[in-house]
């Protein structure tokens, strides 16, 4: 069973992430701490830009809000918000965090992702932890 946790989620409807949250209570020790985050994509700078300060602000706390309101299916979980491309933020917050697993939701792969890879996949093949796919 894991002690420390790592469950980041996707905001949208294609991803089960109540299925995250009840995997990850069912493979955790008791008292085990949970991490949830939501990794939002940097934006480059040429396109930040154009768009008001006021805008990126309050995307940003909806995506808090959204986050915070779904992590209470998780009781006592810690949430965070995180900046930068979704696989390697994982993996940085789940070394820097001392997760011993992380548990994710992926979608079928397509053919894209056998020329790109998906999150899940980067995720699986580089984590120095546990990773739970869940489909």
């Amino acid at each position: 069973m894991y002690k420390n946790i790592l469950v980041p989620v996707l905001l949208d409807k294609e991803h089960d992430t109540a299925a995250s949250y009840e995997v990850a209570q069912a493979i955790s020790e008791d008292g085990a701490k949970f991490h949830v985050i939501h990794v939002m994509e940097t934006i480059p700078s040429y396109a930040t830009t154009q768009i008001p300060q006021e805008i990126l602000d309050h995307t940003r706390q909806e995506a808090a809000e959204e986050m915070n309101a779904s992590a209470k299916a998780l009781p006592g979980a810690e949430t965070h918000l995180v900046s930068g491309h979704a696989g390697r933020a994982i993996l940085d917050y789940a070394d820097k965090h001392g997760c011993d697993c992380i548990v994710l939701a992926s979608h079928r792969p397509g053919m894209e992702d056998f020329f790109l890879g998906s999150t899940a996949a980067r995720v699986v093949r580089h984590a120095k932890c546990s990773v739970h796919v869940i489909r």
